[in-house]
């Protein structure tokens, strides 16, 4: 048995866990607690699988951009204790009243997840409730300005330019390190942009800031984005779009699974 996880490889071939670098997964898991109001949300299969293959039960797991909730009820469905933080305080207010497991704690922070002073309250939550380090982080932020999530001057989504975005970026991921135990993984989900006539591939730009904070990178994931809001029942024109122009129709976002030595 893998030390980060509670997989038995006497039944190795029951497993649900995916463990190829391409994951087509036709439709989104809408069951539980799960919904699709907020624009922008990733697939709760993501989190599901990443929670199982890198966590233990009774384990810490923390999203630095919690949103709408979607790890922290997968966290809680498998299992998991939670941390989560985000900068807009209506949707931790919102998701506050959904997460009601009594068996494992689910925190919500309202706060700015690049801020020192955000992750001292992380730090005080992990005290109290007699955790050193958090076992697995899960990153999913804004691609940088695509969507704009809030009017906050702080929020990603807001930054003016790549540059901005990044440095922004790095300082959530540095935070996160801070917490994560040694040997453990950060997850990174995100997708690229295209602006201007010129592809920008965000997601290699966030994979470098990582692995400048001493991160080794161990797999990238290629997801499918069938059934994106963004493009739904628009293929047709998509399509026609791409072939009178000189560019490829997105299709894909990267799971970027990196350790902490």
């Amino acid at each position: 048995m893998a030390v980060f996880n509670d997989l038995n490889l006497e039944n190795w071939k029951e497993s649900e866990i995916l463990t190829d670098s391409l994951w087509v997964i036709k439709e989104r898991d809408k069951s539980g607690k799960h919904s699709n109001f907020y624009h922008g949300n990733f697939i709760p299969q993501i989190p599901h699988q990443l929670i199982l293959r890198y966590t233990k039960k009774n384990e810490v797991v923390f999203d630095p951009f919690v949103g709408s909730g979607t790890t922290a009820f997968e966290a809680e469905t498998l299992g998991r204790h939670f941390i989560g933080v985000d900068i807009q305080k209506d949707l931790i207010e919102k998701l506050k009243t959904k997460v009601d497991n009594k068996e494992y704690f689910s925190e919500m922070i309202s706060g700015d997840s690049s801020k020192d002073t955000t992750f001292y309250k992380v730090n005080e939550i992990l005290k109290k409730q007699k955790k050193n380090n958090v076992s697995l982080a899960i990153l999913h932020p804004p691609y940088a300005d695509i969507i704009k999530f809030s009017d906050l001057k702080d929020d990603l989504s807001n930054e003016k330019s790549l540059e901005e975005f990044l440095y922004g970026f790095s300082l959530v991921l540095k935070n996160t390190i801070s917490i994560l135990e040694k040997d453990r993984y950060l997850a990174i989900i995100i997708g690229d942009k295209y602006t201007a006539g010129q592809w920008i591939p965000l997601g290699f730009y966030c994979m470098n800031e990582a692995q400048k904070l001493g991160l080794t990178l161990k797999s990238i994931i290629i997801k499918n984005m069938e059934g994106n809001r963004a493009k739904q029942n628009k293929e047709g024109i998509w399509r026609y779009r791409a072939l009178s122009s000189d560019y490829y129709i997105f299709k894909h976002e990267y799971i970027m699974i990196f350790k902490k030595s």
